[in-house]
C-alpha cells in the first residue's frame, strides 16, 4: 500500500490539501455539546460551559515513534489518539475533542490516510471525543503525526502531579511490562522477516501483549470507577515512559520520595512467560517499558478500605519524606535498590 505501485491508488496531489482534508474527516460526526464550531471552518470553537480547559499534544514521528515495517495504519490512528487521551485521563479530565495534523511524503496514497483516519474514527467513537480540526502537509522524510487533545474537568477534581504527601499510597492499575514485550516480539518477527521474506511470523500465542503495543487503551474508565468510590487522588500521571520514570516525576513534583515493593507490580502472565522467553527480567519491563498507558496514583492512608480488593487497582508502595528518596524493596528481600528512569527518551542514539 505504500509504494504507490498499484495503479488504483490516488496520490495525494489529486485531491490537494484541502480536498484531502474535506476526504479524510466528512465521515466525522460530533458527539460532545460543547463542540460549536469544528472541521470545515478557520479555527474550532469550543464551549466549556463553566469548567476548566485541560490540553496535551504529543508527536509522533516514523522511525522514532514507530515502525511502519510492522505497524498497521489503521493501529497507528487509534493508538495516536489513544495516547493523547491518556494524557487528559491522568489529570482526572474528560476528553472531549482532538485536532489532528500530518505531515506526509508523496509514497503515501490517499488510501493510506484513509486507514490511519480509519483508525482515528474508530478511537473517537470509542471514547466520545470530536474531531474538530488539523492540518496536513508534504514531508520529505516519512510520516509525522501531531495530534492535541482537550478536556474538560472542574477545577476541584483535577489532578496534578503536585499532591502527593508522605504515607500516602501508592496505586497502579492494571498491568505492567505488557507492552515493552510486545514490542520485542514485534522487533523479532521483523527482523526474521527482513532475512528471509518468505518466514511466516510466530506471533500465536502473544495476542495479549501485542494488542498492549499496537492498540492500547486509555484508562478513561477510571475516573468513573473513582466518582462510584468517592476518591479523589492526591496526585497522578500515566505510565507512558515506564513506572520507574514516572514515580521519579511524581516524587519530583511532589516533593516526596517514594518505597515501591517489587512484588507488589502487577503483572500479567504473558508478560512474566515471553520475559522468561526472552532472558528479560520482567520487573525491569514493568519499570523502564513504557507504553503500558495505565494510570500511577497517591491516595491517602485513609482511603486505602475504598480500594482494597478492587480488581483494577493494587497498591504498589507508599510515599515516605523527601529525604529518604525513591528506592524499590527487592523481591524477597528488605534490601534497597535506587530507582533509576531508564525509559523512553526520543532523544537518546538508538
Amino acid at each position: 500500500m505504500l509504494e504507490n505501485r498499484n495503479q488504483n491508488l490516488t496520490p495525494i496531489a489529486q485531491l490537494g490539501e484541502f480536498g484531502l482534508i474535506k476526504h479524510l474527516t466528512e465521515n466525522f460526526s460530533l458527539q460532545n455539546p460543547s463542540s460549536e464550531i469544528s472541521v470545515g471552518d478557520d479555527a474550532a470553537v469550543i464551549n466549556p460551559e463553566g469548567k476548566k480547559i485541560v490540553v496535551t499534544t504529543d508527536v509522533l514521528a516514523e522511525g522514532v515513534h514507530f515502525n511502519l515495517g510492522y505497524v498497521p495504519l489503521k493501529h497507528l490512528g487509534y493508538k495516536a489518539v489513544v495516547v493523547n487521551l491518556s494524557d487528559l485521563a491522568a489529570m482526572n479530565a474528560l476528553p472531549t475533542q482532538i485536532l489532528v495534523s500530518l505531515a506526509v511524503s508523496n509514497r503515501f496514497p490517499v488510501e493510506a490516510l484513509e486507514e490511519i483516519y480509519s483508525g482515528i474514527r474508530l478511537a473517537c467513537e470509542r471514547y466520545k471525543v470530536d474531531l474538530v480540526g488539523g492540518d496536513t502537509t508534504s514531508s520529505t522524510s516519512g510520516l509525522v503525526m501531531s495530534i492535541t487533545a482537550i478536556g474538560m474537568e472542574k477545577t476541584e477534581t483535577i489532578v496534578s502531579r503536585k499532591g502527593a504527601k508522605p504515607n500516602d499510597l501508592l496505586v497502579v492499575t492494571g498491568d505492567l511490562g505488557g507492552a515493552y514485550l510486545g514490542l520485542q516480539i514485534l522487533e523479532r518477527e521483523h527482523a526474521v522477516y527482513l532475512a528471509n521474506p518468505n518466514m511466516q511470523p510466530e506471533m500465536e500465542g502473544y495476542d495479549y501483549i501485542l494488542e498492549r503495543q499496537l492498540k492500547p487503551e486509555a484508562r478513561t474508565d477510571i475516573k468513573s470507577k473513582l466518582e462510584e468510590l468517592n476518591l479523589l487522588p492526591t496526585a497522578m500521571i500515566d505510565i507512558s515512559d515506564g513506572l520507574a520514570s514516572e514515580i521519579l516525576h511524581l516524587s519530583d513534583q511532589s516533593k516526596v520520595g517514594f518505597r515501591l515493593y517489587e512484588e507488589k507490580i502487577p503483572l500479567d502472565t504473558l508478560t512474566i512467560t515471553t520475559a522468561d522467553e526472552l532472558n528479560l527480567n520482567p520487573t525491569m519491563c514493568a519499570l523502564s517499558g513504557g507504553e503500558d498507558y495505565e494510570l500511577l496514583f497517591t491516595i491517602a492512608p485513609e482511603d486505602y478500605d475504598k480500594i482494597k480488593n478492587h480488581p483494577d487497582f493494587t497498591v504498589i508502595g507508599h510515599a515516605t519524606d523527601w529525604e529518604q528518596g525513591n528506592n524499590m524493596v527487592l523481591r524477597g528481600s528488605n534490601e534497597l535498590s535506587p530507582i533509576t528512569a531508564q525509559g523512553w527518551d526520543a532523544f537518546l542514539k538508538r
